[in-house]
């Protein structure tokens, strides 16, 4: 047998991506690729934060007849000055350099105290994706201009006084977007219009312009009436019901002292939510003007402060019928919202900021959200109970669907593993079970668990390796006999149609350490799902929750008070500490802890981090695009036990590769 030669891996194959090459190689990392609206969006999201600061009150966006867009602010001007350090003019920084820019820096006197662009690569990533790109800069007297092609200057900046006919202050950018980089070169005219409309919403008192440079034609949004005018056209234009009750509406900003002390000065939610009986229900959400389509703990605190305030409500008002409980769903199910979030520091999922991470903003929005709908229910009591009445009837309906599906479960009742601590719902919708390593994190996560719809199964030690089990002696491991009989569902073979009735958990959670030995067993217990329980893999019912490896207990800077953030891993480490030197924190001034294992962590830290719906990371578990019988000769070379050889190739020419994806 021919043996394949080993590719060279030395110091010459470690390549360094400089300046904006990062970008242009893995574009789909930074931006959307489908379109270049994204990339329009960052210049755009600039002079957005032009008028939330105060500084600026009309935005013009103009359609060039030659494929170009360009988007022009009236604040206060890119500074056009030599950088002390960089001794390079900074809007030359700010075009051609990752993670530079002015909202880093977010101690008092800060430049941008909120906004949206907070990854450091918007316009730098316009600028690498864009065949050219001009800036026109009006600050201080003076008019400036700089042209960049491919991410490069090509005409260095030049100054001269303005004359009477400039402009005071302002920002114009005019890209040119480079179609290799894009599925299509044409922005979506609804979602450019989408996207223009929102911000004048957000930022009531700035007007915000498209014009259509090829035929003349021009179209203003500004809206006076913020985010219930917003709203009510949304949901008149989709032809809903009557809201069952006026529109709720309000908006908190923490003061940073006393009870609030715990989020910044400044940070907290505007927002307006409405009832209807009928329609898809309308929901957009913003965090510093930036959509994010993906929703994010905002959202998760949104939900939450809705269901407490009506849960409490019903409970003062005796309204809850006999055998109904109330569930977060069942208040959100009808409502439709708008909702914007201001954040100091937020952490978004990815560059494209669809989604936000931020675990402090579930408890920022829920506790403002909640006070302020229980004090708005009890004022207006006849609201109230009509609100109570529509939540009711959904969860009475849920309970209906609940009891249709354990109808069919009405095949012998088998007797549940003894350490498995099984949760109250009966709704697999909605039920998750954990499979735990080991008994001490078994135990922190019983405590930290919602006992409503979560259920622990703690596992000893190292499940079997089951790739060459044969199926009927499987139930001889009693840990591998224990996840049969808690999740309701009998070993089968890819070709077989197993009973999936029986089923007792929407959700199969594999939870072990984040180290080495942790993920070893999440490989056997993968092993054992994919071998002997391949329908609930492809039906997406298994998944891999992520606890952290490290937290860090970063102390107050500016207006940012001191708070833990959890790390997922090395990478993450690192980022959270060049965030915080960034911040200005003194070297050292961090505290990082390592959790050695689940069990160190306490139940709080655990719901928190890994079992909390709202402020985890839970991976779904999906086949790839390999074929099954290359995956199943991948998997028989990985976990056949006659295999130890050709493991160890694999690993010597392949590791690398894992190494570099981490």
């Amino acid at each position: 047998m021919a043996t394949r030669k080993p590719s060279q891996y030395s110091e010459s194959s470690i390549k360094v991506l400089k300046g904006l090459e990062p970008v242009r190689q893995r574009p789909g990392m930074y931006t959307r690729t489908d379109n270049p609206l994204h990339i329009i969006q960052e210049v755009l999201d600039n002079a957005s934060d032009e008028a939330l600061g105060g500084y600026g009150k009309e935005v013009v966006v103009t359609l060039h007849t030659d494929g170009s867009v360009s988007v022009e602010d009236d604040g206060r001007g890119i500074p056009v000055g030599m950088h002390p350090q960089e001794k390079k003019p900074v809007v030359e920084i700010v075009f051609t350099q990752l993670h530079a820019g002015g909202k880093f820096e977010k101690g008092s006197g800060g430049a941008y105290a909120f906004s949206g662009g907070l990854h450091g690569v918007g316009v730098s990533v316009t600028n690498a994706l864009a065949k050219r790109l001009e800036v026109t800069v009006w600050r201080e007297q003076q008019v400036s201009n700089i042209a960049f092609a491919d991410g490069d200057v090509i005409e260095k900046l030049k100054s001269k006084a303005a004359t009477k006919g400039d402009k005071a202050h302002g920002t114009k950018v005019r890209v040119w977007p480079n179609p290799k980089y894009f599925d299509s070169a044409t922005i979506p005219m609804a979602d450019l219009e989408r996207l223009l409309r929102s911000k004048a919403v957000l930022l009531p008192g700035v007007k915000v312009t498209l014009v259509h440079e090829k035929s003349g034609q021009s179209q203003s949004w500004l809206y006076t009436q913020g985010l219930k005018g917003y709203l009510d056209e949304a949901l008149a234009q989709g032809g809903h019901s009557a809201p069952v009750i006026p529109a709720f509406e309000g908006e908190h900003y923490a003061s940073g002292t006393g009870d609030e002390e715990a989020f910044a000065e400044g940070e907290g939610a505007a927002w307006v939510v409405s009832w209807t009986e009928e329609g898809a229900p309308v929901r957009e959400s913003y965090v510093n003007l930036i959509p994010t389509p993906a929703g994010g703990t905002h959202e998760s605190g949104l939900r939450e402060g809705l269901f407490n305030a009506v849960k409490s409500f019903v409970e003062i008002h005796a309204l809850q019928p006999k055998g109904v409980k109330l569930m977060p769903e069942d208040v959100f199910a009808r409502a439709s919202f708008i909702l914007s979030a201001k954040v100091l520091d937020p952490q978004f999922q990815g560059q494209i900021k669809e989604r936000l991470n931020s675990r402090d903003a579930v408890r920022l929005v829920s506790g403002f959200v909640k006070s302020a709908l229980e004090l708005w229910l009890n004022q207006h009591v006849d609201y109230g109970k009509a609100l109570a009445e529509l939540v009711i009837k959904q969860a009475q309906a849920r309970t209906r669907a609940g009891q249709k599906v354990e109808k069919k479960k009405s095949s012998g009742v088998a007797v549940l593993p003894g350490k498995l601590t099984d949760c109250e719902s009966e709704d697999i919708l909605l039920n998750e079970i954990f499979l735990v390593e080991g008994d001490s994190a078994g135990g922190s996560a019983k405590m930290g668990r919602n006992k409503e719809y979560q259920a622990i199964l703690p596992l000893r030690g190292k499940v079997l390796n089951t790739w060459e089990t044969e199926r009927d002696r499987l139930f001889a491991n009693n840990e591998v006999h224990d996840i049969a009989v808690a999740i309701g569902v009998d070993p089968h073979g890819p070709g077989d149609e197993p009973n999936l009735g029986n089923l007792r958990y929407g959700k199969i959670c594999i939870l072990s350490d984040a180290d080495v030995d942790g993920s070893h067993i999440q490989v056997l217990l993968l092993t054992l799902f994919y071998k002997h329980f391949p329908r609930l893999v492809e039906n997406g019912h298994v998944y891999i929750a992520r606890p952290p490896l490290y937290r860090v207990d970063a102390p107050a800077r500016g207006k940012k008070p001191a708070q833990k953030i959890y790390a997922l891993d090395e990478g993450e480490l690192t980022a959270i500490e060049d965030k915080l030197r960034k911040d200005g924190v003194r070297e050292g001034a961090w505290q990082i802890s390592r959790f050695k294992g689940l069990g160190e962590m306490s139940a709080e830290q655990l719901w928190d981090t890994t079992l909390n719906p709202d402020t985890r990371r839970l991976l779904p578990v999906t086949l790839g695009e390999m074929s099954e019988s290359e995956t199943i000769k991948t998997m028989d070379m990985l976990m056949g036990k006659a295999e130890s050889g050709a493991r160890r190739d694999w690993l010597e020419e392949r590791g690398n590769e894992v190494e570099a994806d981490i």
